[in-house]
């Protein structure tokens, strides 16, 4: 059981295709709308196991206001510049796609920017604050740029960014806090680090998984219908994350450390897909839909590749 419960951060390039895979194939043949709502749960577990330990003080620092100012600069300038480009080049004729990409864009960060900080070792206490940060941002920018972008104002539920932001940051935060003091009774702080914590970072990839089988799988019909496209949006999709990919990467190594770096990374290359499929579907319909939901595969895998090279070239780490 041991060995299967640190399988996949052990093999992370295999268990995410394959994860995505499987979530393809049950969907194909599965209706799993009805595990929706325990994406949420998965997603507080998720955040939670990375949180065990978390130093909570440090998020009233000021210390990150140079990585929160150049996420401002990517997330919402040149970011949202480069889909509008690509927007009207390649998807010219397909202007509901267009819509689908530019929600892509101008959603940053999710509970994945958080995990993959963790996985990737870089500052937690950045990851938090982007996330937050970048939520909040997004949820009152988008609307406009997208009046801009595209000519129609999409309203989008503040409040409910909100609670999404408790939910999915506060929530674990607090949990992890309470585990934390909890096991400091027994252990201590040096047999923590080296005994109980790295046991918790596995919880974190399984939720990681489940949430993305759950989402994969939700959508794979709406993939096999629409094939025609398929080629289309992935062309695109690809273009726009190497270019995310690029722009994030040379700006974190030409101004950061390595662990601020890839939180900067992090905080600026995810998007967050899973409000942005909800209001592609529901404003502006299926085609819009399908960009976001291979958007969700596109950056599954590369950030987990991306992740494995970084950390072999430009984002070493240090040997003590």
């Amino acid at each position: 059981m041991k060995k299967l419960y640190f399988f996949p951060q052990k093999y992370l390039l295999v268990s995410v295709p394959a994860t995505l895979l499987l979530g393809f194939i049950v969907g194909t043949f599965v209706d799993t709308s009805f595990l929706k709502s325990t994406i949420l749960f998965a997603t507080i577990v998720m955040i939670y196991a990375t949180m065990v330990g978390f130093k909570w003080k440090e998020l009233t620092h000021l210390k990150e206001k140079r990585i929160l100012f150049a996420s401002i600069v990517i997330n919402f300038v040149l970011i949202p510049f480069v889909a509008f480009l690509i927007g009207k080049t390649l998807l010219h004729n397909h202007p509901i796609m267009f819509a689908g990409l530019a929600l892509s864009a101008l959603l940053p960060t999710s509970g994945m920017t958080i995990s993959w900080t963790a996985i990737q070792k870089g500052n937690m206490t950045a990851a938090v604050k982007l996330t937050v940060f970048g939520l909040i941002l997004g949820s009152l920018l988008t609307p406009w740029y997208l009046l801009v972008m595209v000519g129609k104002y999409v309203d989008i539920n503040v409040m409910e960014t909100f609670r999404t932001i408790l939910l999915v940051v506060f929530v674990p935060m607090i949990l992890g806090h309470l585990t934390f003091k909890w096991l400091m009774k027994t252990y201590t702080p040096e047999q923590f680090q080296k005994q109980v914590k790295p046991n918790f970072a596995p919880l974190s990839i399984w939720g990681m998984l489940y949430v993305v089988f759950v989402s994969i799988s939700m959508r794979a019909k709406m993939i096999v219908s629409n094939l025609q496209l398929i080629v289309i949006a992935l062309a695109v999709l690809l273009l726009f994350y190497f270019i995310n990919y690029v722009i994030s990467t040379f700006v974190a190594k030409q101004f950061f450390n390595r662990e601020d770096g890839i939180a900067l990374v992090n905080g600026t290359v995810l998007r967050n897909l899973s409000i942005a499929i909800g209001l592609a579907a529901t404003s502006f319909g299926a085609e819009a839909a399908l960009i976001v939901t291979l958007a969700f595969i596109v950056q599954q895998q590369s950030i987990a590749y991306y992740g494995k090279i970084a950390s072999k070239y430009w984002f070493k780490q240090q040997n003590n």
